[in-house]
C-alpha cells in the first residue's frame, strides 16, 4: 500500500487501473478500501485510474493523536494530487468525502477538473447537529457500548428500510457492523469535521459537480443534498431510492452508472 507524508503525517492510499484518474475520498471513520468493493472495479471497467485514499484518522494512515482539521484532510489531497502529478482531476466523495472535497473545490480549483459529491450537505439542521453533538458526547463519555447493540444502531442509521427488512441480507450487515466497530482518536477528530454553514461559500465553485442523495439517508437527507446543489454554479441533482446513508454499497449498480455517466460527459467550467 503506497504511502506519502504531508507534513509529517502518513496517508496511505491504493491505485488501481490505467486511464484517467479519479480520486474517492471516504467518509467518517472508514477505510479507503471500502471504495474497492464496488465502486473501484466499476471506474476501473470504465477506464478510468481509482486512487484511494484512506484519510488521517483511520489506519492505516496516521491516527493523528493530537487531532485535526477539515483543512489537513483537504491538504492531504492537494499533497496526493501534486505529488502524484494527477491534477486537475476528478473526485468522489462520500458524507464527510465530500465535505472534504467541496472544501478542496474553493481552496484549489485548478486541481478539480469534476465532482461527485454523494450523500453530502452544506449546513447542518437542528436534528444533524443534535446527533453530532450526541456522538461526540458518547465518544467523550469513554462508555463502551455492547458491540450488538452499536451494530443494530449503525444499520437503523445508515442502512434504508429495504434492506432492514431483508432477513438475509441485514444477518450479513450486522455481522459486518460488528467486524468494523468505530473508535480511536482519529475518528474522534473525524466528529468534528462537519459543515457548520457553507452553502455561501459554494457558490464559487467552479468545478462541475453531481450531487448523489439517497432517498432513505437518515444522516444527510437529500434536501440537503438539494440545497449543495442549488448553491454550486450548474451543478446537478438525483436522488436514489431504497437507499440510505451507505447508498453506495446497498445499490451500487446505480450509484456507479450516476459517477461514470457523470464523468464521460464533456469537461467545462461551470458557469
Amino acid at each position: 500500500m503506497p504511502v506519502l507524508l504531508n507534513d509529517g503525517v502518513r496517508v496511505h492510499y491504493d491505485r488501481a487501473g490505467d486511464g484517467e484518474p479519479v480520486i474517492l475520498v471516504m467518509g467518517t471513520g472508514s477505510s479507503g478500501r471500502v471504495w474497492h468493493l464496488h465502486q473501484v472495479p466499476a471506474l476501473v471497467g470504465a477506464g478510468f485510474t481509482a486512487i484511494t485514499p484512506t484519510n488521517r484518522g483511520v489506519a492505516p494512515s496516521h491516527l493523528c493523536d493530537r487531532g485535526f482539521g477539515i483543512t489537513d484532510l483537504v491538504s492531504d489531497l492537494v499533497r496526493l494530487v501534486e505529488e502524484l502529478r494527477l491534477g486537475p482531476c476528478r473526485f468522489v466523495g462520500t458524507s464527510m468525502g465530500s465535505f472534504v472535497v467541496q472544501e478542496l473545490a474553493l481552496a484549489r480549483p485548478d486541481l478539480v477538473r469534476q465532482a461527485v459529491l454523494i450523500a453530502t450537505r452544506g449546513r447542518l439542521d437542528a436534528f444533524r447537529a443534535a446527533l453530532g453533538r450526541a456522538d461526540r458526547e458518547l465518544y467523550d463519555s469513554g462508555i463502551a457500548l455492547p458491540v450488538r447493540y452499536d451494530a443494530v444502531v449503525r444499520a437503523m442509521q445508515n442502512l434504508s428500510p429495504r434492506s432492514l427488512d431483508d432477513e438475509r441480507a441485514i444477518a450479513d450487515w450486522l455481522d459486518v457492523f460488528e467486524l468494523n466497530g468505530l473508535g480511536g482518536p482519529g475518528y474522534r477528530a473525524q466528529l468534528d469535521i462537519d459543515p457548520s454553514d457553507r452553502l455561501g461559500a459554494y457558490a464559487r465553485i467552479t468545478a462541475p459537480c453531481h450531487v448523489i442523495a439517497f432517498a432513505d439517508d437518515l444522516v444527510t437527507p437529500p434536501y440537503l443534498g438539494r440545497e449543495v446543489a442549488r448553491a454550486i454554479p450548474g451543478a446537478t441533482f438525483e436522488v436514489l431510492p431504497d437507499c440510505g446513508h451507505y447508498g453506495y454499497l446497498e445499490d451500487p449498480g446505480a450509484v456507479n452508472k450516476s459517477i461514470v455517466e457523470f464523468f464521460r460527459l464533456p469537461t467545462r467550467k461551470a458557469p
